[in-house]
């Protein structure tokens, strides 16, 4: 049972992660993510930046499995998921983004400019693909920007990702 302000809200984060909604976290997850990805940005799945998002994920997936699946059945339930988080991440909220981060590149690539920004525009049209709320997206891609020149990179990302899903009580 989900009984702490934080435990209630890694949970509801779980729902980020299950992408086609069938209870739990998987490989298919995060295959459907990064698929999603490449449809909103008009890239092939054989190309180099296409498969270097299937990898990132797939090295996501690892890294997530890793810490979450206590049954080592290849799929993450709820509570495993929350689980997972209070005991493993809850004070290292950094380890969080180490996993993520060679998915979060491989999105950035696909993405960023010559000079390896994004654009906040872009930001939130990846939030949107992977099925946050449009006002959520719109919020949290603004507040990536704290300079508000209109473009974000990795610096920015991978920090607020960890916070985002460890968000510490």
């Amino acid at each position: 049972m989900v009984s702490t302000e934080y435990e209630r809200r890694i949970a509801a984060r779980f729902a980020t992660f299950d992408q086609d909604g069938n209870g739990w976290i998987d490989r298919e997850d995060f295959n459907a993510a990064a698929k999603a990805l490449l449809a909103e940005f008009n890239a092939a799945a054989r190309s180099a930046k296409g498969q270097a998002l299937y990898a990132g994920a797939e090295a996501f997936w690892q890294g997530m499995a890793g810490i979450a699946d206590r049954d080592g059945d290849q799929r993450i339930t709820r509570e495993e998921f929350v689980t997972g988080a209070v005991k493993r991440l809850r004070d290292n909220p950094e380890r969080f983004g180490e996993i993520a981060r060679p998915f979060l590149h491989a999105t950035l690539d696909l993405m960023a400019g010559p000079d390896g920004m994004v654009a906040v525009t872009d930001t939130k049209r990846v939030l949107r693909a992977l099925g946050v709320p449009e006002d959520i997206a719109a919020t949290v891609a603004a507040t990536l920007d704290p300079d508000g020149d209109g473009k974000v990179g990795e610096a920015e990302i991978v920090p607020a990702f960890a916070r985002y899903f460890t968000v510490p009580e």
